[in-house]
């Protein structure tokens, strides 16, 4: 107690340099727990988005991840009902579910009859109502308004299309779509003709019950057919009356989504067999029961008639562009921490030689008093750590201030995975182990940036410090 009252006083002594390298401790600090509160908050976003998207966990097929797109009825589900049942009735594993619901995914081709256009989709199905349930998933509490999926409530034949979509197929109009594009030829063309009904060769292929109702006008607003190859090789074809258009976030992804109720995408692949699921998405009320839910995941799945055919996959196997990212912005935070410590490094052991030098007699009068080198060593050490401590809890407080202020500042930006701007958070305080952890190797580095000019201290000769001027 005595050596640290002492260095807290020999802190005091140059006020001035003391608190120069308190405020860079500080300032080094609260950049990194700012950009750690950056951090955390770009992982909340995109795992939200994520989840939302696809669940935290989802059971497939196991050569469907690498296989199933190009042939998704060879690679399904035949018996997800009940799998689902199996899940939502577990007394282990349903109290940690929010969502257990089937999907479908199939690749085919979407034209506009009337404008003669038509291009490659990716098609998927959901039940409405899990999916809108699953939209309302925010753990985090990251301050994003999805609106509720626009295919709940609507009839089967109903659909929704990505914004690219609707773009290339010249939806935009019919749609209400604001500034959207418009190709050259497209707006210098006469208005469209009123909608007209299929083609007989193509109506014949419209899974319908009735070749009448195939053949009947489509109904105002936004058409078009959907054509997928079946399980047996032969084309279906569906009508669809698309309700909305949605910015699927990745150009790539926007230009061929086609979002439509499970049923109707069953019926276009499988026909009249029995319907079949690519996926079993379910969600989890918190992240932190992933691993529980993954191994009773696993127990149930493998309970199952199928079960070996089956495996579970989390959402950062299923997402690999999320995981890189949480990787890159791992490496960056330990980049900058490098960075810094190496300031705080250099920052703490030039105050420290300054003070060797300017304290070398009282050094030497300390020896000469009988204070051991060990003893001069600690004295410095401590100096360090005080200073270290000092300025880790300075910086702290700054960059909670500061992290408030962003936080109310009203500054927005469009993160990954997002296609609306959302309000700039940090996280400053929201990773425990991460504030802690920085706090502490902060101290740690001050504290060894003491040791050298504590050594050069230590070892100077009794005669020759009583001797400096």
């Amino acid at each position: 107690m005595a050596d640290l009252q002492l260095a807290l006083r020999n802190l005091l002594r140059n006020r001035r340099r003391s608190a120069s390298t308190l405020i860079a401790l500080a300032i080094g600090l609260t950049a990194i727990l700012l950009f750690s509160g950056f951090k955390s908050n770009l992982g909340a976003t995109m795992l939200t988005a994520v989840v939302r998207a696809g669940g935290h966990l989802q059971v497939q097929h196991r050569d469907y991840f690498l296989f199933g797109g190009g042939n998704p009825s060879a690679y399904g589900i035949p018996g997800y009902a009940p799998l689902v049942k199996a899940i939502r009735s577990d007394p282990v594993l349903s109290p940690l579910v929010a969502v257990a619901t089937p999907m479908m995914r199939f690749g085919g081709l979407a034209g506009n009859f009337e404008a003669a256009i038509s291009r490659t989709v990716i098609g998927t199905g959901y039940v409405a109502e899990d999916l809108s349930r699953m939209r309302q998933w925010n753990e985090f509490g990251v301050p994003v308004l999805r609106p509720r999926f626009p295919l709940e409530g609507t009839a089967q034949d109903a659909a929704i299309v990505g914004v690219g979509v609707a773009r290339v197929l010249q939806l935009c109009a019919p749609l209400k779509i604001v500034d959207c594009p418009v190709p050259q030829a497209a707006g210098t063309a006469r208005p469209a003709a009123p909608a007209k009904a299929l083609p007989a060769d193509i109506a014949d292929l419209a899974m319908t019950e009735s070749a009448a109702q195939a053949r009947a006008p489509a109904s105002s607003g936004a058409r078009v057919e959907l054509l997928s190859s079946s399980a047996r090789g032969a084309p279906n074809v569906a009508a669809l009356n698309v309700v909305a258009a949605e910015d699927q976030v990745f150009k790539e992804l926007d230009e061929v989504a086609v979002l439509v109720h499970l049923g109707n995408a069953q019926r276009l692949v499988f026909g009249r067999a029995p319907p079949q699921a690519t996926a079993v998405m379910v969600l989890l009320n918190r992240s932190d029961q992933l691993d529980l839910a993954t191994e009773r995941l696993r127990e149930i799945v493998a309970s199952q008639p199928d079960g070996q055919a089956l495996a579970v996959r989390s959402f950062v196997e299923l997402n690999p562009f999320y995981a890189q990212s949480e990787k890159l912005f791992d490496f960056i935070f330990g980049f900058i921490f490098v960075l810094i410590g190496g300031i705080v490094l250099f920052t703490v052991s030039n105050t420290m030689n300054t003070a060797v030098v300017e304290r070398t007699v009282e050094i030497g009068t300390l020896r000469a008093i009988g204070l051991r080198q060990s003893g001069i060593r600690r004295l410095f050490l401590l100096e360090g750590f005080v200073l270290g401590c000092l300025g880790a809890l300075l910086g702290i407080v700054m960059a909670v201030v500061l992290g408030w202020l962003v936080n109310h500042s009203g500054m927005t930006w469009l993160p990954p995975g997002s296609s609306e701007r959302l309000p700039l958070q940090l996280r400053v305080l929201a990773n425990g182990p991460i504030v802690l952890g920085t706090t502490i190797c902060l101290i740690v580095i001050a504290t060894v940036s003491a040791w050298w000019p504590a050594w050069r201290a230590a070892h100077l000769k009794i005669v020759e410090a009583l001797r400096h001027a």
